[in-house]
């Protein structure tokens, strides 16, 4: 076996124990789960999610889920909670306590300390005989048979399946609260994925040249409307605004293609009738569906037919939302 089999052969078979360490966790769900989403939704605090080492990297993904997903979070490591940080735990804040062990000096002071201090627990651990599984006020078990690393040490499936834990959670959360995508993108406003969700027509085509011709507008004009606004099309309008028709790059090459004099050409004379226009609320990301199915490069933004200006695939690959 070369050297590029070996790493395969590495790679697959952990990938193949980390996706068991994942599936068997629905075995060992119980009641405790349901109880945990429900004491949440139900919390007028904020979950403070707490671990020690490589669990502290994941509770603090856990952390972030939460807060993206409509459940109030922070995240507060084992060790600096036992050296002060316990104080941005409030009274009304619910804890989830992460150890693979359950049973870290860190870890066990916490625990003891948050039994003190009143605050509801719930304890992530694989060990349900730990310290922490026997104090949490709820416990979800995320044990596994064995690590990814081959000396069964690196927290690798251990670290997954906690990780899926709180994913879990973090859905069945978002689920009791009828988070959908709106909320979603109230919490995502940048970047791509938050434009997927808000970005609309209407916050495009106004910063665009609107490029509009009439009927009867010569072909060397409609040429010069069409070039010097850069959308590759001009629409076709009549007197009030309303579009008939739209004449793009594409059809002024097919008409040279198939014509061998140009004289007297006017606008109707190549325009495309009753070209596909969206209202400009509608959202961009439908706009790209559109125009992917339609094998358009462009869109007109017209509300009760009134032209109002043009939207181009450039436009939204600019927005990083293509």
């Amino acid at each position: 076996m070369n050297a590029a089999e070996a790493s395969l052969r590495i790679a697959r078979r952990v990938f193949q124990l980390e996706a068991q360490a994942i599936s068997g966790l629905a075995d060992k769900l119980t009641e405790h789960f349901h109880l945990a989403t429900q004491h949440i939704l139900n919390c007028r605090g904020r979950v403070v999610v707490a671990g020690i080492g490589k669990s502290a990297i994941i509770g603090q993904k856990i952390s972030a889920t939460f807060n993206s997903t409509g459940t109030p979070s922070i995240f507060m490591h084992a060790a600096d909670a036992v050296h002060g940080d316990l104080g941005m735990v409030q009274a009304e804040d619910i804890v989830i306590c992460i150890s693979n062990s359950g049973d870290t000096p860190e870890i066990r002071v916490l625990v003891d300390s948050l039994r003190l201090m009143g605050n509801f627990l719930v304890g992530l651990t694989g060990n349900g005989k730990s310290h922490l599984a026997a104090n949490a006020s709820l416990w979800l078990d995320t044990g596994v048979e064995k690590e990814a690393c081959p000396n069964n040490l690196a927290p690798t499936s251990s670290t997954t399946a906690q990780l899926a834990m709180g994913d879990a959670l973090a859905v069945a959360l978002l689920e009791g609260r009828n988070f959908g995508p709106e909320d979603f993108a109230r919490y995502h406003p940048g970047g791509a994925l938050g434009k997927r969700l808000y970005l609309r027509l209407s916050d495009l085509y106004p910063s665009n040249p609107r490029p509009a011709v009439r009927d009867n507008t010569p072909l060397a004009d409609l040429i010069l409307t069409i070039s010097e606004n850069r959308l590759g099309a001009a629409v076709v309008v009549d007197g009030m605004e309303k579009v008939l028709g739209i004449v793009t790059d594409g059809d002024l090459r097919r008409m040279l293609q198939h014509t061998s004099s140009l004289l007297g050409i006017q606008a109707k004379n190549i325009m495309a009738s009753k070209p596909i226009t969206l209202p400009p609320s509608t959202l961009a990301v439908d706009a790209i569906e559109v125009m992917r199915q339609k094998k358009i490069t462009q869109i007109i933004v017209a509300e009760n037919q009134k032209f109002l200006g043009m939207v181009h695939i450039h436009d939204l690959n600019r927005e990083g939302i293509l």
